[in-house]
């Protein structure tokens, strides 16, 4: 479920950093539809994402300390991520991202 934690944290936030829960539940109920997560990953998910925003947050802080300027990578801020990491922070149950076993089309 890690790799859907990714996808919430790449794909489903706005612009202006909110969050789109329409978005996340689409891509949570997709993506159960194809495998069926389990109770204990749905419960694991806001923790799973919270490690899928540090992962991007601390790649792009190494980056963009540590790439010269004349490089051929694309330094990208890493403050977004740590936006999203603080938002993951204070989602406590996969519901906050729009999902619940119940919402699951039969």
């Amino acid at each position: 479920a890690y790799d859907l934690a990714i996808c919430l944290c790449a794909w489903c936030f706005e612009q202006d950093g909110a969050f789109n829960v329409t978005k996340g539940k689409a891509m949570i109920e997709g993506y159960h539809a194809v495998r069926p997560l389990s109770a204990d990953e749905i419960a694991a998910l806001p923790l799973l994402a919270q490690g899928a925003a540090m992962r991007f947050l601390l790649t792009r802080l190494y980056d963009w300390l540590n790439v010269p300027d004349d490089s051929f990578v694309t330094k990208k801020d890493p403050r977004e991520y740590l936006r999203k990491l603080r938002f993951h922070r204070g989602v406590s149950s996969a519901a906050d991202y729009g999902f619940t076993l119940e919402t699951v089309p039969a």
